[in-house]
């Protein structure tokens, strides 16, 4: 099954990294697809677009100075089904990848990305004090319908902190 592409370009404001690509995203050839994933409603309640993109709108998003990208290209079901070994394999590349787009914040949807790239085990919700490729950490709650941990309304506030740190 092929890679869903990443949508970047140059010195943007955030690229939200999630951590692969979901079977229903790379058939539709969209990020985000699926009626379950929050992420776009998300993103438009923390004030990052000023209506709710549809996924098959993704491309627009670079218009709002965002990209979207994932650190494993590997499409599977669950995110539980990818190795360390495979966050491993793909470090370097996609630090280079974020180098060179060179946006101001990566920001990491779930834990188990940026955990999996920097070998830390415990890590904070929020800004980080390291930057990868260049770029400000911000490690968010994975908006997938399957991260029951996060309601809609802890996913807003948690994506409006990195809204108002970009302003």
């Amino acid at each position: 099954m092929a890679a869903l592409e990443d949508i970047l370009a140059d010195g943007l404001s955030v690229v939200f990294c999630g951590i692969n690509p979901g079977l229903l995203a790379v058939e539709q050839g969209h990020h985000f697809a699926g009626r379950g994933n929050r992420f776009w409603r998300t993103l438009h309640l923390a004030g990052f677009t000023p209506q709710e993109v549809r996924p098959e709108e993704d491309r627009s998003i670079l218009q709002y100075g965002c990209g979207l990208t994932a650190v494993v290209e590997r499409p599977t079901a669950r995110a539980d089904q990818l190795s360390a070994n495979e966050f491993t394999a793909a470090a370097a590349s996609f630090e280079h990848k974020i180098a060179r787009c060179a946006p101001r914040f990566v920001a990491f949807l779930g834990k188990a990305a940026y955990a999996g790239l920097s070998g830390q085990k415990v890590l904070q919700w929020g800004p980080q004090a390291q930057t990868f490729g260049g770029a400000q950490v911000w490690i968010l709650p994975n908006p997938s319908g399957r991260n029951l941990a996060f309601n809609l309304e802890q996913l807003v506030a948690a994506y409006r902190a990195l809204y108002l740190a970009t302003n």
